[in-house]
């Protein structure tokens, strides 16, 4: 589970309900204002697809809950940097080590594809780079 001040389930839950915003405001559905911006624009800017935060897959969410691993704050701020690190030399799939987890990530769409831990089979493939941080 990732902690990041919602577990994973809400993860989900949160995506959904951000699905069903983005869906109202392309129907011409009227979205409540906050200000200067309205609520669907902040929302939107913090789950697009920009390299300013790392995404988990589905498949990867499962993993890290199948495998319990808890990412702590600096561990995802590591992971971010890695990613950031695979990005600047051009890589396209990433092995990334943080201790003793390891993270496949899409460097372009910057998510977290799968994770594995400690005890499991450590075969990696279809990377084209690897990053320890």
């Amino acid at each position: 589970m990732i902690h990041n001040n919602f577990g994973t389930m809400n993860q989900f839950d949160c995506l959904a309900r951000t699905n069903a915003l983005k869906e109202a405001a392309k129907s011409g559905s009227k979205v409540i204002e906050t200000g200067e911006r309205s609520f669907l624009d902040v929302l939107s800017a913090t789950t697009d697809n920009s390299t300013e935060g790392l995404k988990f897959s589905k498949h990867a969410n499962i993993r890290l809950s199948e495998r319990n691993i808890d990412l702590s704050a600096e561990q995802l701020d590591r992971l971010t940097e890695g990613t950031e690190k695979a990005r600047a030399k051009g890589i396209n799939e990433s092995l990334i080590v943080i201790d003793n987890l390891a993270f496949i990530v899409n460097v372009k769409n910057s998510t977290v594809v799968t994770a594995v831990g400690e005890d499991d089979n450590k075969t990696f493939t279809n990377i084209d780079g690897a990053v320890f941080n």
